[in-house]
Formats: structure tokens, C-alpha cells, sequence
């Protein structure tokens, strides 16, 4: 019989459980899940013949309700893809019970829920994580190393687009109850991204975000930050938009352009283009799964608490950035959106 006894850190694989069969999960997390040191024990849906239907495919128990998997004494760890609006309240529910938890980027709209969640999982020696899985991606390891080693000398300004055509009026990107808009949905990545590169806690230049009155959310924006030391970073997108996911990096003697930086096919191999003066150099990333990546890294912090500080600062800082580009963009100015 299987050993259900409470994790131990380092002794055995964990186990996990899926809350939510969202597109996301079952295309690109679920697999991943299968692939990692994770056991993966449930899914669960607030329907049973939906839950029944992904658990086959994954060759795991289906649950009927969020609640009942959250009970079970077999799981160490859930990741939740739900809709934003959702994530807090999981997430609270899921460390109360003794979970890990890993949630879907957006993880949270305001930096105060963001900070309530870090101090509630660290009361209870626990971990909460956001996923921004482009980040486990190699090609941005292999542009921190070209940066790093000078290979475009210092670094002045980061331009990041991340932009995708319409879609159905009715899915949950365009519900503003259910925490949509173009802010959330892809104005996060390029924002996440600028924030490898200025560290810190960027200044919030100027931010601007455009709604559509009929959709009743934001379809595009743009935020201008700066960090202490003067790098500035633009970052654009949109839900309205021919696709794009590239970001840049301008140095004083070249730059380095990443042309698929956020949603790259785990076969694909994205090309990094550097140009230094008059040489323009084509480099190769390697294939990789970006969510076998956060699978990977999730479960080493469940298993390492030391690893766990580091991702409970980039939720917080995230989320604080976040709010203040919203405020900045509806006129409140930097300082107001950190107390969200």
C-alpha cells in the first residue's frame, strides 16, 4: 500500500494535485506534471464527468469539487490554473490545509493579497509559487551568461512586446469579473521579464492601458519603468494584436534579441540574434519544456525549504509591480498601487 504519512523534505517524491482542468493544464502543465519528480495523485473539477475525462488521460484519480481534493491526505502539493479572480481564494484554502501551492500566472491582482499569502504559507512552513514558466526556459539562462560576460557591454534599456490576435468575446480573457484584460492575460510576461534585467523594485514611469467599452476590459497597454541605476524598460501588449513574444536588450556596444521569448513550443529551439557593431550572430537556444522546467523547480523547493524564500520575493515583487502600473494607469500615480 502506498505510504500516505505527511512529506517529509528530501525523503521521497512528492505528490501532487491539480485543481482546475483549464486549457493550460491539460495541454501544457498536466504532461509536464507526468514528466517531473512529481506523483501526480488528482484532478479536480467542479464537474465530475470533466474531472473523469482529464484524469484518464492522466492516469489519475478525478475529483468532484475543489474542497474534496484539498481532503486528501495523499496530496503534499496542488498547482491551480483557474481563473485569476479564483487564484487568492485557493490558494488560502490550499495552504490552510497544508498544501504547497504553485499558481497560474497571474498569481494575485494585489500586492497586499500577495503578501498575505507569503506570510500565511511561511507561518505554516510552506511554500507558494508563481508561474511564470518562460522563465525555466534555457534561452533566457543563455542571455543572462552573453549579458553577463559583456557580450553587449553595460546594459541601457529592455523592450519587451508580448501581443496575441482576438479571440472568442466570451472566453474568460475578456471577463473582467473573472480578473481579464490585457494587463493580466499578457502584459504581465514582458513586465516579469523586464524585471530579470532592472531587479529591484522598478520605478513606474508611465503606464497607459486602453478598454474597450464593449468587452468592458483593457485590450492593450504599455508600461515605461526605470530601475535605481537607470535601465528603463517598455513593455507592450495586447490582446488585439498580430502575435508577437520577443523582448530585447540594449547595451552600449550591441544588442541581444530574444524572438520567441514567452510561449515558445516545447520543440521548437528559439534563435537569439546578437549584434555587436557590424557582426550580427544567430544563436540557437535548446528545446525544452518550459512547464517540466517549473514542475522541476516546484518540486525542489517543496522538498528544499531554503529554495523557497527566493520565490515567495518574486511573487510579492511581481505583485506589487503589477498594481502599481494599474494605478499609474488609471491616474493614481507609482506610490498608490503598492498599498493595493
Amino acid at each position: 500500500m502506498e505510504d500516505l504519512t505527511p512529506l517529509h523534505e528530501s525523503e521521497r517524491t512528492a505528490r501532487i494535485g491539480v485543481i482546475g482542468c483549464a486549457d493550460i493544464a491539460v495541454r501544457r502543465a498536466l504532461p509536464a506534471i507526468r514528466q517531473s519528480p512529481f506523483h501526480l495523485v488528482a484532478v479536480a473539477s467542479r464537474s465530475r464527468e470533466k474531472a473523469a475525462g482529464v484524469a484518464a488521460s492522466f492516469d489519475c484519480k478525478a475529483v468532484e469539487g475543489y474542497e474534496r481534493l484539498l481532503e486528501l491526505p495523499d496530496i503534499d502539493a496542488v498547482y491551480i490554473p483557474l481563473p485569476n479572480s479564483e487564484h487568492a481564494e485557493w490558494a488560502r484554502r490550499a495552504l490552510d490545509a497544508g498544501k504547497h501551492v504553485l499558481i497560474e500566472k497571474p498569481a494575485v491582482p494585489g500586492a497586499e493579497t500577495a503578501r498575505e499569502l507569503v506570510a500565511l504559507a511561511e507561518e505554516r512552513g510552506l511554500l507558494v509559487m508563481e508561474n511564470f514558466a518562460f522563465l525555466r526556459h534555457p534561452q533566457h539562462a543563455l542571455a543572462q551568461t552573453l549579458l553577463a560576460d559583456g557580450a553587449i557591454g553595460q546594459l541601457r534599456a529592455f523592450n519587451g512586446v508580448f501581443g496575441i490576435p482576438p479571440t472568442d468575446p466570451q472566453g474568460i480573457k475578456y471577463q473582467a469579473e473573472l480578473g481579464g484584460g490585457a494587463l493580466w492575460e499578457v502584459g504581465c510576461y514582458p513586465v516579469r521579464a523586464a524585471q530579470a534585467y532592472l531587479g529591484g523594485s522598478p520605478q513606474v514611469l508611465g503606464a497607459g492601458l486602453e478598454f474597450d467599452a464593449e468587452l468592458g476590459v483593457d485590450v492593450s497597454g504599455v508600461a515605461l519603468l526605470r530601475s535605481d541605476d537607470g535601465v528603463t524598460a517598455n513593455c507592450s501588449f495586447g490582446l488585439s494584436h498580430s502575435y508577437r513574444s520577443t523582448y530585447d536588450l540594449w547595451g552600449t556596444e550591441g544588442r541581444l534579441t530574444l524572438e520567441w521569448a514567452f510561449t515558445p513550443a516545447r520543440e521548437a529551439r528559439p534563435v537569439l540574434w546578437l549584434q555587436q557593431k557590424d557582426r550580427e550572430t544567430r544563436i540557437a537556444a535548446p528545446a525544452s519544456d518550459q512547464f517540466l522546467g517549473v514542475f522541476n523547480a516546484f518540486h525542489d523547493a517543496v522538498r528544499d525549504p531554503a529554495a523557497r524564500p527566493a520565490h515567495h520575493h518574486d511573487l510579492v515583487q511581481q505583485a506589487e509591480l503589477m498594481a502599481r502600473i494599474r494605478a499609474h494607469a488609471a491616474g493614481r500615480g507609482d506610490s498608490v498601487g503598492a498599498r493595493a
